[in-house]
């Protein structure tokens, strides 16, 4: 058989999705699995939204779209961006993509390629590096430690940059940490940047709306960083329609006219029944999205509280999106029935086999002194799910 490609054979699979799979295989095997691995809304999108999606789709809703996303969603997206960050782009400067993840790919590939560096201030999502990888780039990890709220600062970029850096991946507010970064904090790294102008920022924004800090300000609300920022966002997290797949991606002129070329020979367009709904969602009134907010907020405290009594864990509440990030260095060096815990992925995997729940390792994130828990869940599956890592917890030696 002929070998993959050499882009296909560096790419690692999500061990998100590998943890996801392993508790799916224990509750078919009869194992009572409590999954806090993927970050999916447990909620549903509004009425409104749905009853769009089945007329349009009814009225028959199932041809192509123009590539860069129908024209009024555009124009809704574009407004939504205005008011919420003044990113005052128009809708020539932004494109619907088939999800966030859909757009990110665009920009890696419209921003990077072969002997690139994308510089990845880490914890971050896993899917930055591969994305890097796929467009030939070479990701260049950042550790950010506890200490500085898990968030680049500038003594750090400072001595990251090379002179084959091309691009920044920034998340904010960040999976899997939370962390916000501040106008403050942005306006520092820019002062860092003025001398590279050759570099792009792109910006990860799918949680922008999930917060529980006043602002969470984009790279593109900087006079200094707007020419050279490419911004994501998206309905997954805001909506809760992850699998309607709409992502946004705002930008310069000439970017976005690239994104649009690579999205037309790659995926063509969003789906337009997707499309349709979107723009039912982006009408609705903020308050109809409240209690959504409200109970992450309440989930946020529980969580936090119960990861803090349990044994050995430390936790610094998120400012934004619904994970939680417990420090696991006091547990390094307990001991399990399957021998001495040295790392998050076999704490993950005890937690998993003796308790019944299912956490990501930090190191898929670039920390392996973590665990990451997704709140994305009713309180009473939170409470059980605390209950039993603290039990877990209690029984190591």
């Amino acid at each position: 058989m002929p070998m993959l490609s050499e882009r296909a054979r560096a790419v690692e699979p999500s061990r998100t999705i590998a943890m996801n799979q392993r508790a799916r295989e224990l509750k078919a095997a009869g194992r009572d699995v409590i999954d806090l691995t993927v970050g999916e809304p447990d909620f549903r999108p509004p009425r409104r939204v749905l009853e769009a999606a089945a007329a349009a789709a009814l009225a028959g809703a199932d041809r192509y779209t123009p590539v860069a996303g129908l024209p009024e969603l555009r124009e809704l997206a574009a407004a939504a961006c205005l008011a919420d960050g003044a990113l005052g782009y128009g809708p020539g400067g932004l494109m619907v993509a088939p999800g966030a993840k859909g757009a990110l790919s665009a920009a890696f590939m419209a921003l990077a390629g072969p002997g690139d560096e994308v510089l990845i201030p880490t914890p971050a999502w896993l899917s930055y590096a591969e994305q890097a990888k796929l467009v030939g780039a070479e990701p260049r990890l950042v550790y950010c430690p506890p200490e500085s709220g898990y968030k680049l600062d500038p003594a750090a970029l400072r001595g990251a940059l090379t002179g084959r850096t091309r691009l920044i991946v920034l998340g904010s507010p960040a999976n899997p940490t939370g962390a916000v970064y501040s106008r403050t904090e942005l306006e520092a790294l820019a002062a860092v940047l003025e001398a590279r102008p050759d570099i792009w920022i792109l910006s990860d924004e799918v949680y922008r709306s999930i917060r529980y800090v006043a602002e969470a300000p984009s790279p593109a609300e900087l006079p200094a960083l707007r020419a050279r920022t490419a911004v994501v966002r998206g309905l997954s997290k805001s909506h809760a329609m992850t699998g309607w797949r709409i992502g946004f991606l705002a930008g310069p002129q000439d970017f976005i006219d690239a994104a649009i070329a690579i999205q037309g020979q790659t995926l063509t367009c969003a789906a337009r029944v997707s499309q349709l709904a979107a723009i039912e969602a982006l009408k609705l009134p903020p308050a109809e999205l409240k209690p959504m907010l409200e109970a992450y907020e309440d989930r946020r405290a529980l969580v936090c509280a119960g990861l803090a009594a349990a044994r050995g864990l430390g936790v610094t509440p998120p400012e934004g999106a619904f994970y939680a990030f417990p420090r696991i260095e006091g547990l390094v060096g307990a001991t399990a029935p399957r021998g001495t815990i040295r790392s998050s992925d076999e704490l993950a995997l005890y937690l998993l086999e003796e308790g019944g729940v299912a956490l990501v390792p930090g190191s898929a994130f670039g920390d392996d002194g973590a665990l990451r828990l997704s709140f994305a869940a009713s309180e009473a599956c939170l409470a059980e799910a605390l209950d039993r890592i603290a039990a877990s917890l209690a029984k190591l030696g």
